[in-house]
């Protein structure tokens, strides 16, 4: 007698937080596919950075990680240079995973995922428009039509869910009224430092470069982040734009801005969603920026998106599919540890944003003096950063098979 081959899992997004967790549910034994409304899977954006614990996952699920980015040493600086916080990570730390903070460009990290992905995992063109929890299994049907069956369902479909929106109901963007303007090049800058990621804070605008490597070439990624009402139109000219508000930083990120093609910049609003007290109902969970939108403040949304995937992998392995109290007790184990650590950088990163581009002018100076000449800043950044990087390494044990 021939044993019926299961129903997949089904991963819905194509973006980093669904192609990790698909990698992560067959490294734990799952069948499982990715649905993608777009004819292809695309990045978001430019630029990206990486700390450790997204590396590690990544390496688990078997993505190449050879020559993917460059390292870079993190400090928060303001115009003069003063150091307000030095993130050091352990050098352990840095010699397992080639550097503290990974620097590299959003593309190259989409295509060693997308080769990671077995024949026939991603199938794109495939529009989910309605989704029914059954109990037993989950039920979506496709724009077409066409209607799946799948034991679980993972929603990695991004800020505007439509999976968050069935479980949780619809709720509104939180405007962080901030825009971010980034590029990259490979042109020789002499006055860049490489492997350093120096986050200027001039009164209202931050300014930041970083060390990349990408096809085995070296380069610089910039961005400059600046207040900007979501009701007015975007900068005529973004490079232009770019290079007013580099033009009072010291050092390299005006030359930067400078060396940067046109069609190598970008902009992007800043938005998020206030945090959800739970992820999962029934069969049905989230992970990525449907279930954690964060600014780019908090450097750390891809790599949360794909640290959602490996630990939800850790926690189906052995979960026979068909069992719904061991389904749904597995999500429960995945989302409990998870939501207090990506609710706890959206919300940081959402302060710091406000605290750096969003004070009144009056107090502006009495901010800059606490940064300057108390250690709140070092506390908050440079002490706390790296001791949740070190416990995320922890808590993800030896692999997805070898929990901690």
């Amino acid at each position: 007698m021939t044993t019926p081959t299961p129903d997949p899992i089904v991963v819905l997004g194509g973006g980093p937080a669904g192609m990790a967790c698909a990698l992560a549910l067959r490294t734990a034994g799952q069948p499982v596919v990715i649905l993608e409304r777009y004819r292809e899977a695309r990045p978001a954006g430019n630029i990206l950075n990486l700390w450790p614990p997204p590396l590690k996952a990544l390496r688990e699920i078997g993505v190449d990680m050879t020559g993917l980015g460059a390292p870079n040493h993190s400090t928060f600086q303001n115009l003069r240079g003063h150091v307000r916080a030095d993130v050091r990570i352990p050098q352990h730390v840095v010699d397992e995973f080639g550097g503290g903070f990974i620097g590299l460009l959003r593309p190259d990290l989409y295509r060693r995922m997308l080769a990671a992905l077995p024949e026939g995992m991603l199938r794109t063109g495939q529009e989910v428009v309605a989704v029914e929890d059954r109990g037993d299994a989950v039920r979506l049907t496709l724009g077409t039509g066409e209607q799946i069956t799948t034991p679980l369902l993972v929603g990695a479909d991004g800020i505007d869910s439509m999976v968050r929106r069935h479980l949780w109901g619809d709720s509104p963007k939180r405007e962080h009224r901030l825009h971010i303007i980034g590029g990259y090049t490979f042109d020789p800058v002499p006055e860049a430092r490489w492997g350093e990621l120096p986050l200027i804070h001039a009164a209202t605008v931050q300014g930041t470069y970083s060390s990349i490597r990408s096809d085995g070439r070296e380069g610089y990624q910039w961005w400059v982040l600046e207040a900007w009402d979501p009701a007015a139109p975007e900068p005529a000219d973004l490079l232009a734009h770019a290079r007013r508000l580099a033009a009072p930083f010291p050092g390299a990120l005006p030359a930067l801005v400078a060396a940067t093609p046109a069609d190598q910049v970008q902009r992007w609003q800043i938005r998020d969603r206030k945090p959800l007290k739970r992820w999962s109902k029934g069969r049905i969970t989230l992970a990525g920026d449907a279930a954690h939108a964060t600014s780019p403040y908090a450097a750390y949304g891809a790599g949360m998106s794909i640290s959602d995937g490996y630990f939800l992998g850790q926690r189906l392995v052995g979960v026979g599919l068909a069992d719904t109290a061991a389904v749904t007790a597995a999500l429960a184990a995945y989302e409990r540890p998870r939501i207090p650590h990506t609710t706890a950088q959206v919300q940081q990163a959402y302060v710091l944003g406000q605290v750096f581009h969003h004070a009144p002018a009056p107090l502006r100076p009495v901010r800059d003096l606490i940064l300057d000449r108390t250690p709140l800043l070092q506390k908050q950044v440079g002490e706390r950063s790296p001791g949740e990087i070190i416990a995320q390494l922890e808590e993800m044990g030896g692999g997805i098979r070898q929990p901690a």
